[in-house]
């Protein structure tokens, strides 16, 4: 399976934040897809009607005959949703490739639904239906049930970036925790950030500057040599006044406390690195 993927008939099973990015990156490198299922019509259709494509939201009404069957549903909802997709191709007379993309759910979730020819194709990057994004810059991690099948997805995953590995599903569950750290939990330290300056009409684009430099440092150094602040320079009275002024909000003052020590406690164990 190489070049002539590229004209495989897909199904999107999902309408979600993940579905709304790859649908548009499959017709762009030429792909066909074929339909759109959702659990709702309205979702199934605010994707695929701006592309053209059909969509149900019915599980029965799938198409039978497509070539890849892509599940892009939260995590909770993919052994249903495997098991019902499985179930619903039994009696097709074709082989086709189901993936999913959830990095932290294993491979074995389609084995165990019965399927015959599996894989995963998981993009580790942030999506959000009002941003676009670059395809050709997202890691994708594959993994597949058989040779035949992983060169199969990893074809489909080189059509559209230019940044593929392999990873089976402890590794790509490191991964997931990973970025959990890296996006979820930073996304949620902005948050805290956002509130602290809203209690005194501060805005939160006096930061943004500071974000944007905090995230291109570790594009050269690593985040041990890039971390600064009060805790690496172990200046314990500005840490102090820090938790002082968080004394009326308890949740960010523990946070604040927690973090603080983890960063000591990391520098601590680890060779001296440049800070500032």
């Amino acid at each position: 399976m190489g070049e002539a993927t590229r004209q495989s008939v897909v199904v999107l099973l999902g309408a979600g934040r993940v579905a709304t990015h790859l649908a548009p990156a499959l017709l762009s490198a030429g792909y066909r897809v074929g339909q759109v299922w959702s659990r709702t019509m309205a979702s199934a259709c605010a994707l695929a009607d701006p592309l053209g494509i059909p969509c149900t939201d019915d599980l029965r009404a799938v198409i039978t005959d497509a070539d890849i069957y892509i599940a892009c549903v939260a995590d909770e909802a993919l052994p249903g949703v495997t098991k019902a997709l499985v179930a619903s191709l039994e009696a097709a007379s074709g082989n086709p490739l189901l993936l999913h993309t959830a990095g932290s759910v294993p491979l074995d979730v389609w084995r165990e639904a019965g399927a015959r020819r599996y894989g995963i194709l998981y993009p580790l990057q942030t999506f959000s239906k009002e941003r676009a994004i670059d395809m050709r810059e997202v890691s994708f991690f594959v993994e597949a049930s058989s040779e035949e099948s992983s060169a199969a997805v990893e074809a489909l995953a080189r059509s559209l970036s230019r940044m593929v590995f392999h990873a089976d599903s402890r590794r790509r569950a490191l991964l997931h925790i990973a970025a959990v750290f890296a996006c979820n939990f930073t996304n949620a330290m902005y948050a805290a950030a956002h509130h602290l300056l809203a209690a005194d009409d501060i805005p939160f684009d006096v930061l943004l500057p500071l974000i944007d430099e905090t995230a291109a440092k570790v594009h050269t150094l690593t985040p041990r040599e890039a971390q600064t602040g009060p805790a690496v320079r172990g200046d314990h009275q500005v840490m102090q006044a820090h938790l002082e002024r968080l004394s009326s909000m308890p949740e960010l003052q523990h946070l604040y406390e927690q973090m603080s020590r983890m960063i000591v406690t990391t520098h601590n164990s680890q060779p001296t690195a440049h800070n500032s």
